[in-house]
């Protein structure tokens, strides 16, 4: 016989019973009606599946078995549209200005209703309770509050997944997102700047979203929580890093842009994944912040990432891929979407994860990683406490020149503390924060240049092998490149080892190995330094002045 879904049997599909803990709470906080529309609690993967395919456009099951998901207008995220509430609790902590703008508390109330009123007109909501922070002495429980199975499933992955124990003294969460957004915000509200508003309410621990379902929102959100409450409320420092440990139980943070290599170092054969992209250093060790990894897919191939490639199968979301109607095998190498494809997967899809993903032991090396396209930074720095908290602050990389506008040479790209967008204090505090704990740790930093060397990119140099870059990490992770003979690199004053087991002592201090001789390069060097410290001016006011000395001396 076949079996029957009982709740197509109801009217709305509600089956009449005594409410839950869960929607007792729903309705008490935020008056949304489970007499009205059926609430789904931490459902299945499959249940999830089988909703997207049915009431979710542009929803398929791929080729590899992953839910293919469609995030509709917004393929990104939207940084100017993000606010924090401005109440008296955070206020006086908050770094206003070019990051976070302030909403007034009666715009929140605005955004917050129109959200849940459009969550209340919803036949089905999900809701999914799980963890931020893998030590439990830190975890916060979240909420989240969603109308479409894909967001469900995808924070689902995101998040710390609860072991049912768990699950069922949940209790009230810590910080709750009500995802509103395939309704507009409207955009006459006082503060607006477009229909997509995506707001922060560290009084209410609440997060609200209106004109965007890009579902990177959820998962950025929560790290700009974490940027907040874990400095002030426990003084543990939040880092937009990856993390790794190696058998010995060494611990190396790196921090960098896209396009750096942190991914790609960051997952070694020899060494196990901690995180990918989002931890915590606390007095007992470093905590992945994250249950899963949203990994870039955009050309991605079984030979170049086979752990990401591998990941993508039952469980996994793919956003806004394009994929064969017949086969549904999915063309990685496909753009037309948006170059932001991407995959959320549990990190136990990586078969070198470390679970859980927590580490007792405290950082011995700090990795801030560049890519350099102006072929200027050597490959490897040792830096200071004072310039790793510049370099810290500053977040550079650049990008490959193109030809708009007549743009030829590559594009200085700087984020403050490598993740200027997600930043709720200073990034003095978090870089005082770092220099303090390396320093009762013991922690090196090293400034890793995986960019160009002889000449810039536009010019017609070429980029360091990887060879050679893992050759340096491997020096690093050995010891053996701090104990090494270093010397003075010009105008930034970076320690640059004169040699380094399995590398080309010539590439090492570009000065010495560039194409167009002495004086060309140190007017290169100097265009950079310039560029450093005009990106600084704007974090001068709250920087002590031995950091400021540590930048680029024109």
């Amino acid at each position: 016989m076949a079996s029957v879904n009982k709740t197509n049997l109801y009217p709305n599909g509600v089956q009449p019973s005594h409410p839950t803990q869960l929607e007792n709470q729903l309705l008490q906080v935020a008056h949304i009606d489970y007499n009205k529309l059926t609430i789904q609690h931490n459902p299945s993967i499959a249940s999830l599946y089988e909703d997207a395919l049915v009431y979710e456009s542009g929803s398929a099951i791929s080729s590899a078995g992953a839910l293919v998901a469609s995030s509709g207008t917004k393929t990104g995220r939207s940084p100017k549209d993000k606010r924090l509430v401005d109440e008296p609790t955070s206020t006086k902590d908050v770094w206003w200005g070019p990051v976070n703008t302030k909403l007034p508390i009666e715009v929140w109330r605005i955004n917050r209703e129109r959200a849940i009123d459009y969550l209340n007109t919803r036949s089905r909501l999900y809701v999914i309770d799980a963890f931020a922070g893998w030590d439990p002495k830190y975890r916060i429980k979240v909420r989240v509050v969603c109308a479409r199975a894909y967001h469900a499933l995808f924070m689902r992955n995101m998040l710390i997944r609860p072991t049912p124990e768990e699950l069922k003294s949940f209790g009230e969460p810590d910080f709750t997102i009500y995802n509103g957004g395939a309704f507009p915000a409207n955009r006459y509200t006082s503060g607006m700047t477009s229909s997509t508003s995506v707001d922060i309410n560290f009084q209410d621990h609440e997060m609200v979203i209106l004109g965007t379902e890009y579902a990177g929102e959820m998962k950025k959100g929560i790290l700009t929580v974490m940027f907040y409450l874990m400095p002030v409320k426990y003084n543990v420092l939040t880092l937009h890093s990856s993390a790794n440990e190696g058998k010995n139980g060494d611990v190396t943070l790196f921090f960098g842009l896209s396009g750096t290599g942190k991914t790609t170092l960051s997952a070694d054969p020899a060494r196990k994944l901690i995180g990918d992209d989002e931890h915590c250093w606390s007095d007992h060790g470093v905590f992945n912040v994250e249950g899963g990894c949203y990994a870039k897919c955009l050309d991605l191939s079984v030979d170049k990432e086979p752990d990401i490639f591998n990941a993508i199968r039952f469980g996994s979301v793919l956003e806004n891929v394009v994929f064969d109607p017949i086969s549904r095998e999915v063309d990685y190498c496909d753009a037309t979407l948006t170059e932001n494809t991407r995959c959320a997967y549990p990190i136990e899809y990586i078969p070198n994860a470390k679970i859980p993903c927590l580490s007792d032991n405290h950082p011995t090396n700090i990795v801030l990683l560049t890519c350099d396209a102006r072929g200027v930074l050597p490959p490897i720095s040792m830096l200071s406490n004072e310039q790793v908290m510049y370099h810290f602050i500053s977040g550079y990389t650049s990008k490959m020149a193109g030809t708009e506008d007549g743009i030829t040479e590559p594009l200085a790209t700087f984020s403050a503390c490598f993740g200027q967008p997600f930043l709720v204090l200073h990034p003095m505090r978090y870089a005082q924060m770092l220099s303090d704990k390396m320093t009762k740790h013991k922690a090196r930093a090293w400034l890793l240049n995986t960019g160009w060397t002889g000449k810039s990119a536009a010019k017609g140099g070429s980029r360091c092998p990887l060879k050679y870059t893992r050759a340096i990490l491997d020096a690093i992770h050995s010891g053996e490149l701090a104990e090494l003979e270093y010397e003075k690199f010009d105008v930034f004053g970076l320690s640059v080892p004169k040699t380094c087991p399995n590398v080309p002592s010539q590439i090492l201090n570009p000065a010495k190995s560039w194409a167009d001789g002495p004086a060309d390069f140190a007017l290169e060097v100097a265009k950079l330094g310039r560029l450093f410290a005009e990106n600084f001016e704007k974090y001068r006011d709250g920087c002590s002045k031995e950091v400021i000395a540590a930048g680029p001396s024109l």
